[in-house]
């Protein structure tokens, strides 16, 4: 039986963007054979939350989480975030590393190898990130 060349990418945007960041990649890696899906996290792109119901790290990457958890056990894909979004696929990893391939880290924002991811993301909260910039810079759109 012939080994299928083509694989399933699952790509995670970073912060302040959603799927629509991956349009170009999306088209390539499709025209190319590969199954490809390009998520939304939490009040990002068109996820029907609002930002002011994102209330934690679980809200915002829930919805990686439910996609990973509806695969198939025997699927196998290749997991790719940017920025943030690093963040992310590193917290589905340790939730889900039977149904990872491969992953891919684009100009990763990630905690200290020695910290657990929550310690940096305190750090952001600490910083007060998002309140240093007005909300409609952060909005899709």
């Amino acid at each position: 039986m012939e080994r299928s060349t083509k694989n399933h990418f699952v790509l995670v945007h970073g912060i302040c963007h959603g799927g629509w960041s991956w349009c170009k990649l999306v088209t390539l890696l499709k025209l190319a054979g590969h199954q490809v899906t390009a998520l939304d996290l939490g009040a990002c792109g068109v996820h029907p939350k609002r930002i002011e119901e994102i209330a934690s790290m679980s809200d915002y990457v829930k919805p990686l989480m439910d996609f990973m958890a509806s695969l198939p056990d025997e699927e196998r894909f290749a997991l790719v975030g940017h920025s943030y979004g690093c963040l992310c696929i590193s917290l589905a990893m340790q939730s889900f590393p039977q149904k990872i391939s491969a992953a891919v880290f684009a100009s990763a924002s990630l905690a200290h190898f020695k910290e657990p991811p929550v310690v940096f993301i305190q750090e952001v909260v600490n910083e007060n990130y998002f309140k240093r910039i007005p909300m409609e810079a952060v909005m899709d759109g």
